[in-house]
């Protein structure tokens, strides 16, 4: 028996994903979906760009050919920078053609960029040598790799040139979250992270961005390091809106009308950790992937 074809798949290296997987199934509860967490290989963020090219594109075709998705929804920072582009170039033409039928795949770091600027993608702003009277500071706070990339500080700068964008590597956030670490243990790292991006631009920033999907399942944890009202610009509220409107304008995806739900691992299969099933609001079991 032959796999059925449609459906989304949501890749991550990790558990982090599931913040954004969780948006997309109250956005889309008829749509099936199948979540892969690449955590034989995880952290992404200390990964050289081929390697995260070569895992991020053999994680679309297991989603792609091993469950059928017609749509892959790369719910990671670090593939998104690193990966997205290239694979959507130079592999995913010839890809779908093999394939004969609509696949495609889409990443995280587009919508959150349209929602800290109000703008959408294809927005570039002229270049008029204007004085900015007032400047918006937004901080991200995100993997080595994504900060590395500066996608962020040249993708909201060709856009606006009235927010200044200041970005913290937080080196070992993600696996101490994929790892089930303590709530005071990260509250430590975390407040670490913030202290540092305070000292280096001068002040708090106004808004921040949670640049690793990792992150919004300790959300709360970041904003009791932030100053109190500190805007958090949402990854996954940004990504399920983009999402619906993609879908709304390419009918020939086919996201599936089934309700399914699969979890896999290409790590240890079974329970992940008390802090994943507090943030999905009760146990969740991975199959092996």
């Amino acid at each position: 028996m032959g796999v059925s074809l449609g459906g989304i798949g949501v890749f991550d290296s990790g558990v982090g994903g599931l913040s954004v997987h969780r948006t997309l199934v109250t956005r889309l509860p008829a749509a099936d979906f199948t979540y892969l967490a690449d955590q034989a290989n995880a952290p992404y963020g200390g990964r050289s760009g081929e390697e995260i090219v070569e895992l991020t594109k053999q994680g679309c075709i297991r989603l792609i050919e091993g469950e059928g998705a017609s749509l892959v929804i790369l719910a990671c920072n670090t593939a998104s920078a690193i990966a997205l582009r290239r694979l959507q170039q130079t592999w995913l033409p010839a890809y779908r053609a093999s394939l004969g039928r609509p696949v495609n795949v889409l990443g995280i770091i587009v919508p959150t960029i349209e929602a800290a600027t109000g703008l959408p993608w294809e927005h570039e702003a002229e270049r008029r040598g204007e004085k900015v009277e007032k400047v918006d500071v937004v901080g991200i706070f995100a993997t080595r790799a994504t900060v590395a990339s500066r996608v962020y500080e040249i993708e909201i700068d060709k856009r606006r040139q009235d927010i200044a964008v200041f970005s913290q590597a937080c080196p070992n956030l993600a696996h101490l979250i994929e790892s089930g670490a303590g709530a005071v243990e990260l509250a430590t790292d975390i407040e670490g992270h913030v202290a540092a991006l305070k000292a280096r631009i001068g002040r708090h920033p106004d808004r921040a961005i949670l640049g690793c999907t990792h992150y919004e399942l300790v959300a709360d944890i970041f904003r009791a390091a932030l100053p109190p009202g500190t805007p958090l610009i949402h990854q996954p509220d940004a990504t399920a809106d983009a999402v619906e409107r993609y879908l709304e304008r390419h009918p020939e995806y086919e996201a599936g009308t089934g309700g399914q739900r699969r979890f896999l691992t290409t790590g240890t299969p079974g329970a992940q950790s008390a802090l994943v099933d507090a943030f999905w609001g009760g146990p969740l079991r991975f199959e092996a992937a």
